[in-house]
């Protein structure tokens, strides 16, 4: 699959309830946006490549 998404930020937002990771708040073509953790989700699935790849690091939330 080819994309030309440009992910300047990538961060987990952890579920208030169970501490466990509930999404990925990330900042992909300058648009902040709130992605599920469903690699069905193209954002997800370019994200997870790109991590793969070593070209993007998922930091932990703030306060963590």
């Amino acid at each position: 699959m080819e994309t030309n998404m440009n992910i300047t930020s990538a961060a987990h937002v952890m579920d208030p309830l169970t501490g466990n990771p509930s999404s990925i708040q990330a900042t992909i073509d300058g648009q902040l946006m709130s992605v599920p953790l469903d690699l069905a989700n193209r954002h997800y699935a370019e994200i997870m490549r790109q991590v793969e790849a070593g070209e993007l690091t998922i930091t932990p939330p703030n306060g963590v």
